[in-house]
């Protein structure tokens, strides 16, 4: 199947955002696709605020999604916007760093106020660096995901079955995205 890249601009390890996006590589996993996580927030501050485009880690995360087929990338969503880190990462890669991928984006946030924030800050920006297919991305309400001591992660089961069908969609659009690069 396909490489994913699954992008977690998320500043924090205990974040939602990241917590929710590894539970969802487990079923891209679960569909036969390989997973590639890359968490923004281990990216060292002074490649990505110094825009050193030659620091290791910047060369490698050019590396990652260049390999990869499909790429998720999840942010939590703060004032109206994705998160400074993820913006960061984007503005150090290729303009069009994204040319024949296909792209699911989603976002976490605390109030339904943020909704837009997907299509209205974030789907730009990833159009701009040249996504050859931007599927319907989703926007997941904090109270909707539950960590529990141990780890665990929990979803409700509105917004499980929402991002199920989500996923589903981006990997059957990972399927056809040759098809869809070839013929532009």
């Amino acid at each position: 199947m396909a490489t994913v890249l699954s992008v977690s601009g998320s500043p924090s390890a205990s974040s939602r955002t990241n917590r929710l996006l590894r539970h969802l590589d487990q079923r891209l996993i679960a569909q036969g696709h390989q997973v590639i996580p890359l968490d923004v927030r281990t990216v060292p501050a002074e490649a990505l605020l110094g825009a050193d485009f030659r620091h290791p880690a910047i060369v490698e995360a050019t590396e990652l999604v260049a390999r990869a087929d499909g790429v998720v990338v999840g942010t939590p969503v703060y004032k109206a916007s994705y998160s400074g880190v993820l913006k960061a990462l984007l503005d150090l890669l290729p303009q069009y760093a994204l040319t024949g991928k296909t792209v699911l984006p989603l976002a976490t946030g605390g109030s339904t106020a943020h909704v837009l924030a997907i299509d209205y800050a974030l789907r730009p920006v990833l159009s701009s660096m040249g996504a050859a297919h931007i599927v319907q991305g989703w926007f997941t309400l904090d109270k909707d995901i539950t960590v529990h001591e141990d780890g665990a992660l929990t979803v409700s089961p509105a917004t499980g079955e929402a991002l199920g069908q989500v996923l589903d969609q981006f990997s059957a659009a990972l399927g056809r995205t040759p098809l869809l690069a070839a013929a532009s």
